[in-house]
């Protein structure tokens, strides 16, 4: 670094100024890369403004403490590293992509940001900080603060395009470069490779979550696909468990470190339904084994330091020619138990995210539907923001469902049948409509809704989020409400027109129900 000094009240400080060849520095340079092309090309919902609030406080905490602890100035190379590694995972509930300069809750990405550094000055043992200041961060924030208020960064980005290609190559060319002149990169595969395997296990076991960038569960191949191409799992490997302060000091420990990480993200991903929890348990993984590094290395220290503990009087006794050979056999039987105990592991934790294997439901009342009547469905670009390939053909046969249900939803008003509902309906929606019956039944008055639609476009929408994504049809044209008495018999007619919005959630098997309906504008 280069040295020099600052003259403050007659003081003559020293300044440390920023080293090109400090690592850090190029770890920055691959994030703030990515921020780019993930605000500009991907779509994160995330600003400048925030990203800025991230990194100037953890630099200034940084900054700050440094100086009183050494009456020097320092370039605050960790502080922005933690700053934008915090501000790349980090994402506030209900936030909107392209808002580049807003200053939204800003509050949370510099909390956050200056909370997670000061754990490096704060918990320390041995004189060295315990933990990777923006993981343990995180993983606080998000189990304190819950899903309603933040979440972690998607594992799925943006669909296999030119600007997910860029940012794979640079997360992955920089992941390697930086890694492997740290000496680090065999750590950063080996933990790819044990989490693959594991993730293998679990998708094999039928796992299932859900997730806001898809309308469907994430299931099986689809899981194991998704989580071990995720850009978030190539930055956590990269430029998280390979932080060189907070990982054991030798060779073998850190590769064994990395085992353990890999088994025990896997295990703890293995029971979560949701994708917040899936994320914040890869990211816990880090946190909860971060103490234990020394242990790591106390295992494999040298002979002489071996000989002082009983573990290592037995190592160096299985060192002996005539033991060897039964040390040996017992070590791969040993090995061998371990994978097995860990496949358990994983498939135990999982229950409780098993697809289950039930019956099909029943086949939803017979109506009649005009599909030459059903306006082509325009597609809209907030559509490309989901994995979810949505066809003109899945767009069509949607709008059939949408125009479905409400006809199930007229005859469930007209017979008087509460149980047709069920096939229509869930949520606000089948909430409001029993509501229509209940006032139906009690005046004699049925009004049976018979919709016309002149024009439909099919939007994401902004809600349910991690149970799972929705559709919304925005849809104009006429209503014609029929007034029948308890006999079947229509008692008025009323025609006008509707602007609205009809949002379907997949909850019941392979079929789109209604889960709210409003005005638009």
């Amino acid at each position: 670094m280069t040295a020099r000094t600052v003259t403050i009240r007659g003081d003559s400080i020293p300044v440390v100024l920023p080293n090109k060849r400090d690592a850090r520095l190029h770890t920055a340079a691959v994030i703030i890369s990515i921020h780019l092309i993930g605000m500009f090309a991907l779509g994160f919902k995330v600003s400048i403004p925030q990203i800025l609030s991230a990194i100037l406080t953890a630099a200034l905490v940084d900054v700050a403490i440094t100086f009183f602890q050494t009456r020097r100035l320092v370039w605050p190379a960790s502080g922005m590293l933690t700053g934008s590694g915090v501000a790349l995972i980090l994402r506030l509930v209900g936030a909107e992509s392209h808002d580049y300069w807003t200053w939204d809750r800003w509050w949370w990405f510099a909390g956050i940001a200056g909370g997670s550094l000061l754990t490096k000055f704060v918990i320390r043992w041995r004189g060295m900080h315990i933990f990777n200041p923006s993981n343990v961060g995180l993983v606080v924030a998000f189990i304190v603060f819950g899903k309603e208020r933040i979440e972690p960064l998607d594992f799925w980005w943006a669909p296999l395009d030119f600007w997910m290609l860029l940012a794979y190559l640079i997360i992955i060319g920089g992941g390697i470069v930086i890694t492997r002149r740290l000496h680090l990169l065999e750590m950063a595969v080996v933990f790819w490779v044990v989490l693959a395997v594991g993730l293998g296990v679990l998708a094999l076991s039928g796992h299932c979550m859900t997730a806001s960038w898809s309308p469907t569960p994430v299931c099986d191949g689809d899981f194991w696909r998704v989580l071990v191409t995720s850009p978030e799992v190539l930055v956590f490997l990269f430029f998280m468990i390979t932080d060189p302060r907070t990982i054991p000091m030798r060779r073998p420990a850190r590769t064994l470190f990395s085992v353990t990480i890999g088994v025990l993200a896997t295990v703890l991903i293995a029971p979560q339904t949701i994708e917040f929890g899936a994320k914040v348990a890869l990211l816990s993984s880090l946190a909860l084994l971060s103490p234990l590094r020394w242990l790591y290395d106390r295992v494999w220290a040298p002979v002489g330091e071996k000989e002082t503990s009983g573990l290592g009087q037995i190592l160096s006794r299985s060192a002996r020619p005539g033991v060897r050979p039964i040390v040996q056999v017992g070590r791969g039987a040993l090995v061998g138990l371990a994978l097995s105990l860990c496949g358990l592991a994983v498939v135990v934790a999982g229950a409780p995210a098993r697809a289950p294997a039930v019956a099909a439901p029943p086949a939803p009342p017979a109506v009649e539907v005009d599909r030459d009547s059903i306006p082509e469905v325009a597609i809209d670009e907030s559509v490309s923001e989901i994995a979810f390939d949505v066809t003109p053909e899945f767009a069509a046969d949607l709008a059939v469902q949408l125009v479905e249900n409400l006809a199930i939803e007229g005859r469930a008003t007209l017979e008087a049948d509460g149980g047709l509902l069920g096939f229509a309906d869930a949520g606000a929606r089948l909430a409001e409509m029993q509501a229509l019956l209940d006032t139906a039944l009690a005046t004699d008055r049925r009004p049976v809704d018979v919709f016309s639609f002149d024009a439909l476009r099919l939007r994401v929408a902004d809600e349910p989020g991690q149970s799972g994504a929705a559709f919304i049809f925005e849809g104009v044209g006429t209503v014609e409400t029929i007034i029948y008495d308890p006999a079947g018999e229509p008692l008025e007619v009323e025609t006008s027109e509707f602007d609205s919005e009809f949002m379907l959630l997949q909850v019941a098997g392979e079929r789109w129900l209604i889960v709210e309906v409003s005005s638009s504008g």
